[in-house]
């Protein structure tokens, strides 16, 4: 077969259609007219002897056809993409974009202060938004391009066509007021238990992990509000009887910044939180979010310097 007589602009018409699943969204993410892209479909269906996209109540329906040529079209893309970009030098960081972040107030607290300023001095033009992440795998925004990488503890069961690296791991402490009346002899688990508890939910469920270790002794603890915010209930410790079992780099800071809080060991054994960073195949080889992840990563080994971190 002569490739000279293939359109290989084809292949990225393919990608993104089979991504967006939707004409009107493919056609203004490749900058082209709904005639362009009619014509470019028609073209593609010829080559391959196939429909590949059928109209439905909610945009395009991919056929067999086209699921079985999307991986071999997604990786054709993205290995043109890295060529190009190795191609270009270091030109992609003067791309004028904006990036988006799928996480939490945590890790804002921790990773911002230091990114934001590496952003500012090389990609002066790359626009930072982030987005709370609400406890769940930002999974169609990943699919779809609206999220561009991920960064939470608590993702599982990822798609084949996630990638994924652990950024840290961490154990949990408990943060109390030095003026806490149940804790004069210490923090054990009966002292821990005699306290009123706040927790961090991000989707409203109160049953977390000391929770769940608690049941499977028989034991359970008074859970007395359950907030959005991992930072904000730090605040709400000083000068009262409540308890927080938080990551202990949170602790850390709100030890730092108030002296009156304390930080004290769990009595209690659980796994330590893997923090990770999730993104999408479709950004695997872009120069600038590959950047962006490094960036991620080197960051973070410098605030957590005893970790060891994987490659990508």
């Amino acid at each position: 077969m002569n490739i000279a007589k293939k359109d290989l602009n084809l292949l990225l018409v393919f990608h993104v259609l089979y991504q967006e699943r939707n004409a009107s969204q493919a056609a203004a993410r490749m900058a082209l007219s709904q005639p362009a892209l009619s014509h470019k479909l028609n073209k593609l269906r010829h080559q391959f002897g196939d429909p590949l996209f059928v109209r439905a109540p909610r945009g395009l329906t991919p056929t067999p056809r086209a699921h079985e040529l999307a991986p071999r079209v997604r990786q054709l893309v993205g290995d043109l993409e890295a060529f190009y970009d190795v191609c270009d030098g270091q030109d992609f960081l003067a791309r004028a974009e904006r990036l988006h972040l799928y996480s939490t107030d945590y890790m804002e607290q921790i990773l911002l202060p230091r990114l934001l300023p590496v952003l500012r001095s090389q990609a002066p033009n790359l626009v930072l938004i982030t987005h709370n992440t609400r406890g769940v795998l930002p999974r169609e925004e990943l699919e779809k391009g609206t999220c561009d990488l991920a960064i939470a503890g608590f993702y599982t069961d990822l798609p084949d066509t996630f990638h994924q690296q652990r950024l840290l791991s961490e154990d949990f402490v408990v943060l109390a007021s030095q003026g806490n009346r149940r804790l004069t002899e210490g923090l054990d688990l009966q002292a821990f238990l005699d306290c009123e508890h706040l927790i961090t939910t991000l989707t409203g469920d109160l049953d977390g992990l000391v929770d769940r270790a608690l049941k499977a002794r028989g034991l359970e603890r008074r859970v007395v509000a359950g907030l959005s915010s991992f930072i904000a209930p730090t605040r709400l410790v000083r000068g009262t009887d409540l308890l927080l079992t938080c990551l202990r780099s949170l602790a850390e800071e709100a030890v730092e910044r108030d002296s009156d809080l304390r930080m004290h060991a769990l009595p209690l054994a659980l796994p330590q939180v893997e923090v990770m960073q999730i993104w999408h195949a479709r950004t695997h080889g872009d120069g600038l979010r590959r950047w962006f992840r490094q960036q991620v990563v080197e960051l973070l080994r410098g605030q957590c310097a005893h970790q060891d971190f994987p490659p990508q």
